[in-house]
């Protein structure tokens, strides 16, 4: 009985352990379709690794570049002190009348260009016009009774003439020959008499003319007008009414040519600046624009209040967008050394440019989004941390400064912030 019951529990675990041929069919790995997953996901594997690899070999690499400049024989000037001031014109001047009249034209505006002798303003003339005509009438009537008396003093001459040669044959007195004479002698004097009124005549007249002129405001120098001070009807005067209704100007004008550059340096300072010292002013108006200047001279007083010496400052270049009273600033410059050498030929570069490449000296030139290898032959001459490149490299090229050894030629690159 007891072989039986062990029988009988073998039969059961054998039972237990048979697999079902349901289950067989539902296992994982029990039909054909396990290796073609297992395929599909290495295919996949591989097809990242290589887009990371194809990805990471064509990476824009982070560069910083810098521009290939071409040498200069002198070195620049550097400013030794700077200071503050206006523009200021040596020529301005408020133009007005000699004479007081009202005016009846007014020919500027403000900005209008004019020329020397242009005129500018005219005012009533009818009065200073009958006194000239009035004058010139008495001029005239004196310039006749001049040839009147020339007339008379020409026939007591020849009468004179005849008495003479008649007295000496004794046709007639000699009374009669020295009245003659006598009045050849008045009439002398009676023409240089009305020769002399002539001319103050004359002087009458030009004294006429000339107030006659001052009717008409012309324009003493070329320039431009600033202001414009007087209009048609006012009455205008050279000089000032108390009561305050008279103009005493027509209008300014301003010689731009005559612009320059008025600045205060402080007196410990002052021992710095020369005559005839280069210098570079900057305006208020342009902070970006800068006007080569020179010293033209250094006032000889000092403002007691401010402890400054006031220097005048000539710009050489002229420009409309230069205007009076602009706010400037002034950098004084040390002299430019001269020239004792040639200029020489080719670019300069930073010396972290050049770099070595099998053996050879190159330089990485930007092309676009690009690097592009070029072999250079560096000169020996050094120019501080600059090196000269005679070749290959042309001014205004951008190169690649301290390039990484991943850098090729070809290779995408990225501009970086210094």
């Amino acid at each position: 009985m007891a072989g039986q019951g062990a029988r009988v529990d073998n039969a059961e675990l054998l039972k237990e352990l048979r697999i079902d041929r349901h289950q067989r069919e539902d296992a994982p790995g029990s039909s054909g379709r396990g290796p073609w997953i297992a395929g599909i996901v290495v295919v996949l594997l591989l097809l990242i690794g290589a887009a990371g690899w194809w990805l990471l070999g064509h990476r824009a690499i982070p560069v910083q570049t810098a521009t290939a400049v071409a040498p200069s024989a002198g070195g620049e000037a550097g400013a030794v002190l700077q200071a503050t001031g206006y523009v200021t014109a040596r020529r301005l001047a408020t133009v007005s009348a000699q004479i007081t009249g009202t005016l009846t034209a007014v020919l500027i505006e403000e900005g209008d260009h004019v020329e020397k002798g242009q005129i500018l303003a005219r005012l009533d003339d009818s009065g200073f016009k009958a006194q000239l005509e009035a004058v010139k009438a008495q001029a005239d009537s004196a310039h006749a009774q001049v040839a009147q008396v020339q007339v008379q003093l020409t026939q007591s001459m020849h009468d004179a003439a005849r008495l003479e040669s008649l007295v000496g044959r004794g046709l007639v007195s000699k009374q009669s020959a020295e009245q003659a004479r006598s009045q050849v002698a008045a009439l002398r004097a009676q023409l240089n008499a009305q020769q002399q009124q002539a001319r103050a005549a004359d002087a009458q007249a030009a004294v006429a003319q000339v107030n006659f002129d001052y009717c008409v405001v012309r324009a003493p120098f070329s320039g431009v007008v600033t202001t414009k001070d007087a209009q048609v009807g006012e009455i205008i005067s050279p000089l000032s009414a108390g009561g305050g209704f008279t103009r005493t100007g027509v209008g300014t004008i301003v010689d731009m040519d005559s612009l320059e550059v008025d600045v205060d340096v402080n007196e410990a300072y002052i021992g710095r600046v020369k005559p005839g010292m280069p210098a570079e002013a900057v305006l208020d108006a342009y902070p970006d624009w800068k006007i080569a200047a020179h010293v033209v001279a250094i006032v000889p007083t000092a403002d007691r209040g401010k402890a400054t010496v006031k220097v005048r400052v000539a710009l050489e270049n002229k420009d409309a967008r230069v205007v009076p009273d602009m706010g400037a600033r002034v950098s004084f410059l040390e002299e430019k050394p001269k020239p004792s050498v040639s200029v020489p030929q080719g670019v300069l570069v930073p010396a972290t440019a050049i770099v070595q490449r099998d053996g050879r000296s190159v330089v990485f030139v930007l092309d676009g989004k690009q690097v592009r290898q070029r072999t250079v032959m560096p000169a020996t001459q050094a120019y501080g941390e600059l090196r000269l490149l005679p070749s290959a490299i042309k001014a205004g090229d951008s190169v690649v400064v301290s390039p990484p050894e991943t850098l090729k030629d070809g290779s995408d690159v990225q501009i970086g912030k210094p």
